[in-house]
């Protein structure tokens, strides 16, 4: 399965933030991830972590018959494995490119630059000897792998320990750990690889490069050094060329770099020895977070039982009485029930109630003489409506009121006449008697 290849936005982002001597990550130009180094239950068994790559390594031996060309020497043997569980780009059961650069890179490091000794290794001359094999698994690939193989590699070694052996004419006997202490190798330096990365045909350089800056580079050096400042292996890659100014550079970083790693190697070897020596937790189990893993399992916390009933019952006699009544909480919004033993059933309707009270309560005194003023206002209005009735003009009315707003401007006239009164009609009656007797 091929890896995703990066957009031209992510590359151009990438390149961008290196001119301006930045990184995805906020390190600075010659800084190195976090580096943690914890070591498994058995001896030789490393577990190295730069950042968020992961690598494990592991150290076993057996004998075998030596070479022929070199029959008073062990057999020191290398083996790099990606699987697919780093990376989906690694394909499992077949050797790639790059797994093959990292094996040749590493048996530079470590077997080229005679770091252990390898005739300690020799049982009997010619016929038993000592074949020592690393094997470095990756478990998570983000970039920088030959870094955290060879800080791996010559960890593990640092931690192994062989088992001791006695020759009794042609017999030769094995001890275990428990028979005999196990014999650590000798190691005469410690080499580590420190990787430059270079942008742009050598322009900008960078230290410790992650799996994104990796696939943006155009050219990848590999200094290998001890903290004795002696150079191991340089191997450079990519087709770029470098000047010897730029070399230099390279080579006086890497043995700053390559002294502090030492000091951390040595530190983790010491905290593991002491760890292992008071009996305390160490290897993979130290290496594990709390309650991860074992996550139904807890430790036991000694208790003493004695007289427990009679300081159960002093604790009891000495507390506070509780409350037995539960006060009624106030009821938040008004419309809400609120059911319950030992509280007070409310529904929250009381309280308008009560607001509706008060609110006519306050406006009672003031009812009764607003009802008197709009008695007199109508009186007032009927008043001048009969007398511009009368007065037979045109006549203007506007509603006070919000709901109707009509304007009036030609009444229509009644059709009836009114009715005339007793009165009227006696008077009239009168006169038309006078005119008769006339």
């Amino acid at each position: 399965m091929k890896d995703t290849p990066l957009s031209n936005c992510e590359r151009d982002f990438l390149l961008k933030a290196i001119q301006e001597k930045k990184r995805l990550d906020g390190r600075q130009t010659y800084d190195y991830r976090k580096i943690k180094i914890t070591f498994g239950t058995d001896y030789g068994c490393c577990f190295v972590d730069l950042g968020k790559t992961r690598v494990m390594g592991q150290v076993s031996c057996e004998l075998v018959a030596p070479k022929e060309n070199r029959p008073n020497e062990g057999i020191m043997f290398f083996n790099i494995e990606l699987s697919p569980m780093a990376s989906p780009a690694f394909e499992q059961g077949r050797q790639s490119e790059l797994s093959v650069k990292l094996n040749r890179q590493l048996e530079r490091c470590l077997r080229n630059s005679k770091c252990i000794d390898t005739e300690s290794l020799c049982v009997v001359s010619g016929e038993k000897v000592w074949q020592i094999r690393v094997d470095v698994h990756l478990l998570n690939h983000d970039g920088n792998l030959m870094d955290a193989a060879s800080i791996a590699a010559i960890s593990a070694l640092s931690h192994f320990r062989r088992p001791d052996v006695s020759i009794q004419g042609d017999e030769v006997t094995v001890y275990s750990q428990e028979e005999r202490d196990p014999i650590p190798l000798s190691i005469y330096h410690m080499p580590i690889s420190v990787s430059f990365s270079f942008f742009q045909q050598g322009t900008y350089l960078l230290v410790d490069p992650c799996e994104r800056e990796e696939r943006v580079m155009d050219g990848l050096l590999m200094i290998a050094m001890n903290k004795h400042r002696e150079i191991c292996s340089i191997q450079s890659s990519g087709g770029i060329m470098l000047l010897k100014d730029q070399v230099m550079r390279c080579s006086k970083i890497a043995s700053v770099k390559v002294s502090e790693i030492t000091e951390l190697i040595g530190k983790a070897l010491e905290n593991d020895k002491k760890a292992r020596k008071a009996g305390g937790r160490c290897g993979y189990a130290e290496s594990i977070p709390l309650e991860r893993i074992t996550a139904l399992k807890m430790d036991e916390t000694p208790m003493e039982m004695m007289d427990v009933t009679e300081r159960a019952n002093d604790i009891v006699q000495k507390a506070e009485v509780p409350p037995q009544m539960v006060p009624s909480p106030v009821v938040p919004v008004p419309g809400v029930g609120q059911v319950g033993q030992g509280l007070q059933n409310t529904w929250g309707l009381e309280e308008e109630e009560e607001e509706e009270d008060e609110n006519e309560n306050e406006n009672g005194g003031s009812d009764n003489s607003g009802e008197e003023q709009e008695g007199r206002v109508s009186q007032m209005e009927e008043e001048k409506y009969e007398k511009e009735e009368r007065k037979g003009g045109d006549v203007v009315e506007i509603s006070d009121s919000e709901e109707e707003e009509v304007v009036i401007l030609h009444p229509e006239k009644p059709d009836k006449a009114p009715k005339k009164t007793e009165s009227s009609l006696h008077q009239k009656g009168a006169a038309s008697t006078k005119k008769r007797q006339k």
